[in-house]
């Protein structure tokens, strides 16, 4: 017989003469250190203090229209991530074309909240603050992210 399955036999019978030991040093009930997203574990560690202020947008002077358009396109691609890339830039790519300058620079001012605080505004995992309820760009990207056409979504080209 070879030394490997002598060692494996002989390690498979120290664990049943003693059942309370294990084979590994790590905790066998420690917790997942990559929760998936909706999971309880993951929103209470998403969850961005309350006492924390909105973010304060950089300025952008004499920025034109279609500047904007292309940085907001990019912006929404390159997020951090894969969650919010996908449902950022599938809405970017749908939805800027259409939008006014307003619409723009209110979408442009939540690009600027943490990602997992847009994703889960979007899903509907977390009532958004104040500032974001009555937004109407929120409620578009939160019916893009329903997805009713049960469209299959990919990235799209930069």
């Amino acid at each position: 017989m070879s030394t490997t399955f002598l060692s494996s036999r002989i390690l498979a019978l120290e664990a049943i003469r003693h059942p309370c030991r294990t084979l590994s040093t790590t905790s066998r009930w420690s917790a997942d250190p990559w929760p998936l997203p909706h999971t309880p574990q993951h929103l209470s560690n998403t969850q961005t203090p309350s006492d924390i202020p909105p973010p304060t947008p950089l300025p952008r002077a004499g920025e034109s229209k279609e500047t904007l358009r292309a940085r907001l396109v990019y912006q929404s691609r390159k997020r951090g991530t894969l969650e919010s890339d996908l449902l950022l830039s599938t809405f970017a790519r749908d939805h800027l074309r259409e939008m006014d300058e307003t619409e723009l620079k209110e979408y442009d001012k939540l690009l600027d909240e943490p990602d997992w605080d847009i994703y889960y505004w979007a899903t509907e995992g977390r009532t958004p603050p104040e500032r974001w309820v009555q937004s109407s760009v929120l409620e578009k990207l939160r019916i893009h992210a329903r997805n009713e056409g049960k469209v299959v979504r990919k990235m799209p080209p930069l």
